[in-house]
């Protein structure tokens, strides 16, 4: 029979075999102790977190399809952290000098991380790879912290396993919160990609290794203490190196990507902007790259906006908006049009438009458009723009010269919404003027381009063009490409609020252009040809594009 009457003593759960039980011998109180192993636990969440979101920034720039990339980081790197939490229980016996070989290998691969994916891409082509390689790496070094100081933590004081994981768990939390906020803000517009991310290991690497070796050092032999002192000033030394060489490093990066003669490479803050070709001479030779894409190649531009902007110009067109286009290149065509009144050009990178006014090359190509008085530029996002009181004024000819839909951050600006908002803005007659994608490359992207502008209530003309393509003539001046150039694949939807606009090309069309009513209706005919039918629109809530 039980007896009741006394209490039964309630005895401690036993540790696991192994894990230093032992309260710490700390040169400060316990209270202090604590204080900072929660400090370095923020410390070291928002460095992972920057880690994170560098691997996600470069996966977006260097490979595309941010929403593929992000979700390829952040599966992999959340699936790396548990296996480095489990692996983290071999390293339980030895808590203090696991922790900070962790920082070490932690501040190492996250601080090269960004330099060595750059690498990949410019020398080897690719870079995927080497993404999912190093989420997965650092994943497995971020899994296995809080484990490890989970049991420093209670070796500076005993308190129930619920208590301590909160405790951690909001340092982590509120450090995720200021790495992720200091990331876009502070080390990416200060410092760069590739210096940002080895700041960052810097820091990782100090406090790591500070916590250990001061709070924890009597928790290590000699050898032990020497070995994470030499391996931590290693990693020091390497971030340091990597450091000042970083610009070096980007300059033959850049060449390696773009060719010799880069003469422009900068962050705008909205993208990285570079410019090739020889500060003088013909600025056939300039090409224009926005995150790593050629944008414009003044080889053959002429034919992709002529294409794009005298099919448009036939009827009235004394207001015209041209979406996107900083470069002013569809300006340039447009304001060969003397009856034309004003024109608006809307784009989300000034420095696209300050490039586009002052360098030579670039001002020389586009005829320079910026210094016509009626020319007005509003930098702001398109679609935003369209949805505010200014889009009121209605326009008989917009042009959207806008990147391809496949580029994940324009599929909203080739939305059946944005295509709406752009309808509202026309004139009754007007005309909408869209760059729709490759038709040949990619006919799924350029026919769903086409059905969502229909969805939108526009009729719709799809056409394409190309270079060295028969039927395009070239203007004066304006040699047709070699036989080794690459042909150009450009398709184009010109859409009427009305009617179905008729793709031809007035006699008092301004010359040079590349372009006849022939080449146009063949075109068409060309396109028609190769026609996916039954494709959904695409919207916000339902992207389409791939």
């Amino acid at each position: 029979m039980i007896d009741r009457s006394v209490p039964r003593r309630v005895l401690p759960a036993p540790e696991p075999r192994g894990v230093a039980t032992l309260p710490a011998a700390l040169p400060v109180r316990p209270r202090t102790g604590r204080l900072l192993v929660l400090a370095t636990v923020f410390v070291c969440a928002a460095c992972g977190l920057v880690y994170e979101l560098e691997l996600l920034a470069l996966g977006s720039y260097l490979i595309g399809d941010s929403v593929t990339q992000a979700s390829v980081v952040l599966s992999v790197m959340v699936f790396a952290m548990g296996v480095g939490s489990l692996l983290a229980k071999r390293l339980r016996r030895r808590p203090a000098f696991g922790f900070a070989a962790i920082e070490a290998g932690l501040a190492l691969l996250g601080g090269l991380s960004a330099m060595a994916l750059y690498a990949s891409f410019a020398w080897l082509g690719e870079s995927r790879p080497a993404l999912v390689a190093f989420s997965f790496a650092i994943g497995v070094l971020i899994g296995a912290e809080i484990p490890l100081l989970m049991v420093l933590i209670q070796r500076i004081r005993r308190q129930d396993a619920g208590g301590a994981v909160a405790d951690l768990f909001a340092a982590d939390y509120v450090g995720a919160l200021v790495g992720g906020l200091a990331f876009p803000f502070l080390l990416l517009p200060l410092l760069g990609q590739l210096t940002g991310a080895m700041v960052t290991g810097t820091v990782n690497a100090v406090v790591g290794a500070g916590l250990v070796l001061w709070l924890f050092r009597r928790d290590l032999s000699r050898r032990s203490r020497w070995l994470l002192i030499a391996t931590h000033l290693t990693v020091l030394a390497v971030l340091a190196c990597a450091t000042v060489l970083a610009d070096d490093f980007e300059r033959v990066a850049r060449r390696a990507v773009y060719g010799g003669e880069v003469r422009v490479a900068r962050q705008t803050g909205v993208q990285e902007l570079v410019l090739t070709g020889p500060a003088t001479g013909s600025p056939r030779s300039l090409d224009l790259f926005l995150d790593g894409r050629l944008r414009v190649s003044g080889y053959d531009e002429y034919r992709y906006h002529e294409a794009l902007v005298h099919p448009a110009m036939t009827g009235p067109h004394a207001r015209v908006l041209v979406l996107g286009g900083g470069d002013g290149l569809a300006a340039r065509e447009v304001l060969r049009y003397r009856d034309v009144a004003s024109v608006t050009v809307v784009d989300l990178d000034p420095g696209v438009v300050r490039l586009a006014r002052t360098d030579p090359m670039l001002s020389a190509l586009n005829g320079r458009a910026y210094d016509d008085p009626r020319l007005g530029v509003v930098t702001q996002d398109a679609f935003h723009w369209l949805r505010g009181p200014a889009a009121h004024d209605r326009f008989d000819v917009i042009v959207s010269d806008l990147p391809d839909p496949g580029i994940t951050p324009s599929t909203k600006l080739y939305s059946q919404e944005f295509y709406g908002l752009a309808a509202r803005a026309l004139r009754p007659g007007g005309r909408l003027a869209v760059h729709a994608g490759p038709l040949t490359g990619r006919p799924r992207t350029y026919w769903t381009v086409e059905a969502t502008l229909r969805a939108a209530g526009l009729r719709t003309a799809p056409y394409s063009a190309g270079g060295r393509l028969s039927g395009f003539a070239a203007g004066p001046d304006r040699t047709p490409g070699t036989s080794d150039a690459p042909p150009q694949d450009w398709g184009f939807v010109l859409a009427g609020r009305d009617r179905v606009p008729e793709l031809r090309v007035d006699r008092d069309t301004p010359w040079p252009c590349s372009l006849s009513t022939q080449s146009l209706q063949d075109a068409a005919r060309d396109a028609e040809r190769t026609r996916v039918a039954g494709l959904p629109p695409s919207t916000l809530p339902h992207p389409r594009y791939s």
